[in-house]
Order: C-alpha cells, then structure tokens, then sequence
C-alpha cells in the first residue's frame, strides 16, 4: 500500500518534476538564463502555448480531440493584427463568431455522433483559408493596449510566469472544484450517470468546445501581442504542441480525467525544451523530433509509475 500510495505520488509530480529538471539543465548549460531577463527570453512564448493547452484539455476531457486548434490561433491572430486594430467592433464580432462556431462544432459532433478527429480536421482548412482572406501575407499590427499588456514588467517574475500560474488556478478552481466542473469532467469520464441524473452531454460538449474556442482566442491574442504581427501559419504547430503539453501534463485521452495545473507546467516544459535544444545548437529540423524524443521519455516513464502503482495496490 505504501509503494502505491508513493508510486501515485511520483506521477501526480511528474510533471513539475520534468520542468525542474529541463530547468536545471538549462541553467547548467546557460548559468546567465538564472535572471529575470533569461527567463522572460526562454518563456516568452509559453503563455499563448499554455492556453492551447488549457483550449486542447477542454476538448479532449469530454473523450474528442481538436486537430483545429493551431489553424484557429492562426485565423484569431490575423484578426487580431488587423481588424481588432483598425476596426475593434469588427474585430470583437470576429472573434465572438469563432467562439461561436467552436460551440455549433460541438453540438455537431454530438447531435450527428460524428468523430472530432474528422471534424476538427475539416475546421483546420476552414480556419487557415478564413484567416489567409483576413491576412493574406504575414503582416499587420498587434493593438497598442495589446501589446503594451504583453510587455507589461511585473515584479520578481516575467509576466508569462505569472500569467501560467494564474491561468492554472482559474481553471483548476472552475474545472476541478466547482459543482458544474464535476459534471463537465462526468460527461467524458461517466456520460451514461451524467446523463441519467438529468444533465445534458449535449450542453456539456457545447460549453467545452465554447471553453476551448475562448482560451484558443486567448491563445491567439497573446501571440500577436507577443509577435506584433500576424501570419496565417504562425501556429500550426500549436495542433500538436497543446495535445503533447495535455498528455504531458499528466491528462487521459479517455475517461475526464484531466490536470488544468499540468497542462500549463506541460506546455511551460515544451516551450523550455525548444530552449534547451538551441542552446544545443541542434539543426532546427530536428529539434521537433528531439521535442517528441523528450515527451517519449517522460510518458515512458509515467507508464512505468502506473504499472508500479498497479502491482502495488
């Protein structure tokens, strides 16, 4: 019972776990990045990348996947350097509407019991041409008060540190402690009892995917405040980058069980491990492999954690 209760441990820790070490590796190798300027430089972009994450989890707690989500904080940062700054009302009813159509997605799958990989697949082509007639060449220009609240210099830590933190706590609270979270979190892990104590999965899948195209727009606002400028393509690595800092997190594809703070310490860690591997002066084309080498490792590790966690019990 021992050995299980410190094997449960060791995973719930993992994650924070993985991020000390890629830290301590990085301060090793680069001792000037131990600063407030080192770490504003080697987080700077973990913020937009925390909330696909947290956008991703929303997704995948109620058992779907989102392959749009990179191609929606495309579409969402080109608005944001165009329309929202030359028209903000435009640029509001913009971003309102892909919220929106984040919801009816929802309902879709639901209502027609289509697969989300197939749908959200579909969604990515729709965002990414939506969002080449918006911007149709890298360009544009983030809002002033945007990008002044993405420079803005908070005390001790940089503001991208700060943010994650609070960003996993609201969601922590909201998704995990709160009466309605439980029944959120039932809809992907029990939907038959959810079902039968009088809820709608319908309504639950349509406030997770609404829950998901907020944060993506979060995602993609943070980003042009932080690049100044938008490009229809600037995020379509965010796909891949949100369900590897989920599953890196400590999160299930299956059964609603999710970890909001290890999503956003995941999606720190991969924004880390893009730093460490320049620090290693490894090519550019092979630093996504060395990113998935990375993520293979820990997931390995914490199959082992679970396997001893079963003998045990």
């Amino acid at each position: 019972m021992t050995q299980s209760l410190l094997a449960r441990h060791i995973r719930v820790a993992l994650p924070a776990l993985s991020l000390a070490v890629l830290l301590a590796a990085v301060f090793y190798m680069q001792p000037r990045a131990m600063s407030y300027v080192g770490l504003n430089l080697l987080l700077n972009l973990a913020l937009p990348i925390a909330f696909a994450t947290i956008a991703q989890m929303f997704v995948i707690t109620i058992n779907e996947l989102d392959l749009s989500i990179g191609a929606y904080v495309g579409f969402v940062a080109c608005v944001g350097a165009t329309w929202l700054r030359d028209d903000p009302a435009l640029g509001v009813a913009t971003l309102a509407g892909g919220v929106l159509a984040y919801a009816a997605v929802g309902a879709l799958i639901h209502v027609r019991n289509l697969p989300s990989i197939v749908v959200t697949l579909g969604m990515s082509f729709v965002w990414l041409g939506l969002a080449i007639l918006v911007l149709p060449t890298p360009g544009g220009k983030a809002p002033d008060w945007l990008r002044a609240a993405m420079t803005f210099k908070t005390p001790l830590l940089p503001l991208a540190i700060w943010a994650s933190i609070l960003l996993a706590l609201v969601v922590h609270v909201g998704l995990m402690r709160s009466a309605y979270g439980a029944v959120l979190r039932g809809a992907g892990g029990n939907p038959r009892s959810v079902e039968r104590a009088g809820w709608s999965l319908l309504r639950a899948k349509v406030v997770m995917f609404a829950l998901a195209g907020l944060f993506g727009m979060f995602a993609g606002l943070t980003l042009v405040g932080l690049t100044t400028s938008g490009d229809a393509n600037i995020a379509l690595r965010y796909t891949l980058l949100s369900i590897a800092g989920v599953i890196l997190g400590g999160s299930e594809f299956t059964g609603g069980r999710v970890s909001p703070v290890g999503a956003v310490i995941g999606a720190m860690t991969l924004t880390l491990a893009g730093s460490f591997l320049s620090f290693l002066r490894l090519d550019p084309d092979w630093q996504i492999g060395a990113q998935g080498i990375i993520l293979i490792v820990v997931l390995a590790l914490r199959v082992l954690i679970n396997r001893t966690e079963a003998r045990a019990a």
